[in-house]
């Protein structure tokens, strides 16, 4: 009897270890311009997948630095279970959490999410662009996964993009080479070309193409912002999600194509290159070597007169922007106070005197605007003004600049949940996302006044049981299924509105106190009181 009981312990731990690693799996297959493709389709979520989907030729030898082109057809069944290489990228802001196969200059793939049953038509489509400068990012990060957005009835995609020297190059012989007589802002087509495919592939996988929202954090957000504004991208967006971004001074805005180009001519004379041919015949190791080296890992978006022919104030404007739905909004503490006080402790002097420094002719107006007082209060002035120099403003002049400019609805919101704690002490938070090996010498951090960047992508993405890093709470799956809905709604229909969640009032074109939603663990819609910050930095920056 006993040894009938051990066998029956045996066979049952046989059977849950199996049970255990059940896969719920099976091949399916859909049928693209370019040919047929095979993903998995997972019977459990009833979600299917398909993973590193060529959307371009590869971007080496003569494509180097050069607008991308469709992919070529091929015969036969396209295995696309795997995500595709990540664009060349140093380690910038710590370990991003990519799930690709390395780095490539063959990097051009994209990534579907869709819970398209048989006969399933006109689910609407999401497809998110990452974030990190425009030279650091991968469609592939865990925080971007399309699984839950897609379990509410919405295709997802996700897109790779060049980045850094490879995606945003200009150089006179360049310019002289393109059809349209400009160079740079290959990133940016990269994204357009996507956007092309997505209208005529994206119906295999159920998908409207009529009904694409774009979206993105910082630099994905920045990119948002520029096809918006971009006459390459009308007619290919329905909706558009911003967080925390624009490409509007200072962030990431555009400069004059002569510029761009004297900064490439700088760059080949570091390489030692006497021309294109020469920069085109090194290997993707030693540009990436002497980008390093010379510190030079960022550059510009360009005014090429093709993709993006003026500034953004200057479309929207002009009313020549993408007329769709936006929603959009920056986190309550973007950046450190110490990012404006450059290190020196919060005291009432140094504060004052960082100001003066700052705004010579402007510090008492800067004063009301951001007070001094206490250590607090003076770390939260900081905060406030280094984030809004950051990014926050940026954000709001395209959040103003729409709403002013369309007849189309604005929602904007302020994410203000503080970051969980890390579940290892060692680390650090980077500023984009991932961690980095946290200094034993660096004096105690002081708590946090606010939600710093990026840390609200897993969240609005219903993600947040994929990434390990942070110690999540019940109140923070709260924070995410709030902000998550609200944003799968949008997708859906050009409203975060519906079911039991709070009223998120559109911005009035002329309010002068625009509603926004506080998204926390009890989100709230408030009239905004600190837009007359954003006014005065409107007045600095000359937007």
């Amino acid at each position: 009897m006993k040894r009938i009981w051990q066998l029956t312990c045996l066979l049952g731990l046989i059977a849950s270890s199996t049970f255990a690693q059940t896969d719920f799996k099976m091949p399916v297959q859909a049928k693209i311009e370019s040919g047929i493709i095979e993903g998995d389709y997972n019977t459990q979520t009833g979600v299917q997948t398909y993973f590193g989907v060529p959307f371009a030729k590869p971007p080496v030898g003569e494509l180097r630095w050069k607008a991308p082109v469709p992919a070529e057809p091929w015969s036969g069944v396209k295995k696309t279970k795997a995500f595709g290489p990540r664009p060349i990228q140093a380690i910038v802001f710590g370990d991003m959490g990519s799930r690709s196969a390395g780095l490539s200059e063959d990097c051009l793939y994209l990534n579907i999410w869709s819970p398209a049953k048989r006969n399933t038509k006109n689910l609407p489509v999401l497809v998110y662009f990452y974030g990190g400068g425009l030279f650091a990012g991968d469609a592939s990060e865990p925080r971007y996964d399309g699984e839950a957005m897609s379990k509410q009835g919405i295709v997802v995609v996700t897109v790779n993009y060049r980045l850094g020297l490879f995606g945003f190059f200009s150089h006179p012989e360049l310019s002289a080479e393109a059809s349209y007589k400009a160079s740079g802002n290959y990133g940016y087509l990269d994204q357009n070309l996507a956007l092309q495919w997505v209208k005529r592939n994206i119906a295999a996988f159920g998908g409207d193409a009529s009904k694409v929202t774009i979206a993105g954090e910082s630099a994905g957000s920045a990119s948002v912002s520029v096809q918006m504004a971009s006459p390459l991208s009308k007619g290919l967006i329905a909706g558009a999600i911003g967080e925390s971004g624009a490409g509007i001074n200072p962030t990431m805005s555009p400069v004059p194509l002569a510029q761009a180009e004297k900064v490439g001519v700088a760059f080949a004379e570091k390489a030692g290159a006497k021309s294109l041919k020469d920069l085109r015949a090194m290997s993707s190791r030693e540009l990436f070597e002497i980008a390093q080296e010379t510190r030079t890992v960022s550059f510009s978006t360009v005014l090429d007169g093709y993709f993006l022919p003026k500034s953004l104030p200057e479309i929207f404007n002009a009313k020549q922007q993408s007329m769709v739905p936006l929603l959009l909004g920056w986190n309550s503490a973007e950046i450190p106070g110490g990012a404006f006080m450059q290190g020196k402790p919060y005291t009432h002097d140094n504060y004052v005197a960082k100001v003066k420094e700052a705004y010579p002719a402007d510090h008492e107006t800067v004063l009301k605007l951001y007070p001094s007082g206490s250590e607090d209060v003076i770390e939260r002035s900081a905060t406030a003004l280094a984030a809004d120099r950051f990014i926050s403003y940026s954000t709001w002049k395209w959040f103003d600049i729409h709403r002013k400019n369309s007849t189309q609805p604005v929602y904007r919101y302020l994410y203000s949940r503080h970051r969980a704690p890390l579940v290892d002490k060692s680390v650090a938070s980077g500023l984009a996302g991932g961690t980095v090996k946290a200094d034993p010498n660096a004096p105690k951090p002081r708590p946090a006044v606010g939600a710093p960047h990026a840390c609200e992508i897993e969240y609005c993405m219903g993600n947040l049981h994929l990434i390990k890093d942070y110690a999540f709470t019940a109140d923070d799956y709260t924070v995410s299924k709030t902000m998550f809905t609200y944003f799968a709604n949008f997708v859906k229909t050009g409203n975060p509105n519906g079911g039991t969640l709070a009223n998120w009032p559109a911005a009035a074109p002329q309010d002068k106190e625009p509603g926004v939603m506080v998204i926390d663990v009890e989100s709230k819609a408030i009239k905004a009181t600190d837009d007359a910050r954003y006014e005065f930095l409107d007045k600095q920056y000359k937007n």
